[in-house]
């Protein structure tokens, strides 16, 4: 199960036991944000895009969504989405559960939005749909090993 694969992989953190499992789902930014009680805009989704050598995950703001052009100049490549399928095989978590920690795949690269800074604390998934951990942005950098900050996304006003 790969909430426990999260739950192994965050021990290297002492983080463990931060884990907050739900009775509801939380598959979605809506569902994880009524689950959690506050806004959407602070759920950390994890988008999964197709790469030349694998795959690039990108850890936003909830309410922020992939700018083209931006992904585009960032990563030299239009920015495809992942089949379910295929993120499953790459990153070991089903859709509403993916998350950027414990993936064993040395092809995904993990990369952490300038959206999710406006926050001091964010909520990513651990693994299933009904799970997620509070932590800040840098948490979120150095538990994800992420291979840097980027500016990919756009948030509503823009």
């Amino acid at each position: 199960m790969a909430i426990e694969k999260v739950r192994e992989y965050l021990k290297n953190f002492g983080r463990e036991k931060d884990i907050l499992e739900f009775s509801v789902s939380s598959a979605t930014v809506e569902l994880a944000a009524q689950a959690l009680n506050t806004e959407g805009a602070r759920i950390c989704k994890t988008l999964s895009f197709k790469s030349e050598d694998g795959c690039i995950l990108v850890c936003a703001a909830g309410d922020a969504r992939i700018d083209n052009k931006k992904f585009k100049t960032v990563f030299g490549l239009k920015a495809k989405m992942l089949t379910p399928e295929e993120v499953e095989n790459f990153t070991g978590h089903q859709i509403g559960g993916v998350c950027p920690f414990g993936i064993e795949n040395k092809t995904v690269k993990v990369y952490c939005d300038e959206s999710l800074k406006r926050f001091k604390t964010i909520f990513p998934a651990c693994g299933s749909s009904n799970s997620a951990i509070e932590l800040t942005p840098d948490e979120l950098y150095c538990y994800s090993k992420s291979s840097g900050w980027v500016d990919v996304a756009k948030l509503p006003e823009e």
